[in-house]
């Protein structure tokens, strides 16, 4: 008996130090893990992503479609894309006005309500406007003053039109994902009255000199620079001579991103050394019935490391007798379109976009397979 016992107990031991010696070889493999997954969270990229889309409008033959649907109507349909973004950019076409007195002789004076369409930009997602256009000052002081104070109101930046030319040159910097990114905008657009000056409100006029000078005084505070240009013919795809000319010289002083609008079609899209060159985004929510503007496109940029590496182009159905002033994003076959259009622009600037399940992706570097999803 007491040899079963002493056999009893040197068994039970031996079980004891088994399951003791299993736990401890456990706890390096927890260990193990933790750390790697620790690892993981530091070195996966911090990726910043920005949208950008061209010409707003939400007055004209659109005005009585959206008095009675809602001015969150146009942005219903894209406005999930766009909050995936940490910042969006928008060509806002006109004032935010309720004024009576316009400020020229056009043949087209734009205005909208600012206590509705404001809060309409805020809730699809808009970061930040670019006020540097042919239609900003349509409707004078009275009118830039208004837009501002609407948007400051529903916590929207803008940029590129100001009280003086001091001020519409300043750009505006906005923080995201730990980074500071700065956005300076002009306009290369008539009237020339609508031109800002040392004590004249207005946009700023796109002058190389100070484009260059701009971008390198806002570089000392920002880790990544994006220009808009109001800029090139109106209808066209064909580029005027002094675009890729401003282009390639923001992007020589340091700007990753170049944004352009005012054709209302799509023009070539240019990667041009570190940065990329969006010449026109065509119109985006634009209240007109014209069959010009048929498909635009969501821009989705990508930064890591503050650098631009990945881009990808939603296409959009804009066409307004179709759409109802709600910009929709297109599928299938016609998606593969649009992308064929862009490609056959941009091919002779040497870019050309992949069609990835009716997306047009160009990738920079291997870290752009990063999906938008790990950006948040």
């Amino acid at each position: 008996m007491a040899i079963d016992r002493l056999n009893s107990y040197r068994s039970r031991l031996l079980i004891i130090l088994v399951c003791g010696l299993l736990a401890s070889c456990d706890k390096p493999s927890q260990t193990t893990v933790k750390s790697t997954a620790a690892v993981a969270e530091k070195t996966e990229p911090a990726l910043l992503q920005i949208s950008a889309v061209g010409d707003i409008m939400l007055g004209g033959t659109a005005e009585p479609v959206l008095q009675e649907l809602s001015y969150h109507h146009p942005f219903e349909k894209v406005s999930p894309l766009l909050k995936k973004s940490h910042i969006v950019i928008g060509n806002l076409e006109s004032p935010l006005t309720n004024s009576e007195t316009p400020c020229a002789d056009k043949d087209y004076l734009f205005k909208t309500p600012p206590e509705r369409v404001a809060p309409a930009l805020k809730q699809a997602g808009f970061t930040i406007m670019n006020l540097a256009n042919n239609h900003i000052m349509d409707f004078g002081i009275e009118g830039l003053k208004d837009t501002m104070k609407a948007l400051n109101a529903n916590h929207i930046q803008y940029v590129g039109a100001d009280m003086n030319l001091a001020l519409a040159r300043t750009g505006k910097i906005i923080k995201a994902r730990d980074q500071k990114i700065g956005f300076l905008s002009y306009s290369l657009t008539f009237p020339a009255s609508f031109w800002a000056d040392k004590n004249k409100a207005g946009a700023a006029f796109g002058h190389e000199l100070q484009i260059r000078q701009d971008i390198r005084r806002i570089k000392q505070t920002a880790d990544i620079v994006i220009v808009s240009f109001h800029w090139g013919g109106e209808k066209t795809t064909e580029l005027r001579e002094y675009q890729p000319l401003l282009a390639h010289a923001a992007i020589d002083e340091g700007a990753a991103m170049i944004i352009g609008h005012h054709p209302h079609v799509l023009q070539a899209v240019e990667h041009y050394k570190n940065g990329i060159i969006l010449y026109s985004l065509g119109n985006f929510a634009f209240g007109s019935y014209s069959k010009d503007a048929e498909f635009s496109v969501i821009a989705t940029a990508r930064f890591k490391d503050k650098q631009f590496y990945s881009l990808q182009l939603t296409p959009v159905n804009v066409l307004n007798v179709e759409v109802n002033f709600q910009p929709q994003i297109l599928h299938n076959e016609d998606a593969a379109k649009v992308i064929e259009h862009i490609n056959k622009l941009s091919n002779p600037l040497n870019t050309r976009f992949s069609n990835q399940k009716g997306v047009a992706v160009l990738h920079i570097s291997p870290a752009s397979n990063y999906s938008a999803t790990n950006s948040h």
